[in-house]
């Protein structure tokens, strides 16, 4: 992917995916029943913002046409 904007949403999302699981897998996730909702709406948000870049991104789609 040659879109700089694109690798960053992808970091951003990957690391709050890792943050989110830390958070569900540690002992305490039912005692902080908070953070752990914050990071998953944090992962989705990065999720939602990296798919929406790539809706409209010429890098992208090129990369997605010569995927298929």
């Amino acid at each position: 992917m040659n879109c700089l904007f694109c690798r960053d949403l992808e970091r951003a999302y990957e690391a709050a995916l890792g943050e989110y699981t830390e958070a569900r897998s540690s002992a305490f996730s039912q005692v902080y029943l908070d953070l752990t909702a914050q990071k998953n709406v944090e992962m989705e948000r990065a999720r939602c913002e990296l798919e929406e870049h790539r809706l409209v991104c010429v890098s992208a789609g090129k990369t997605i046409a010569l995927e298929r």
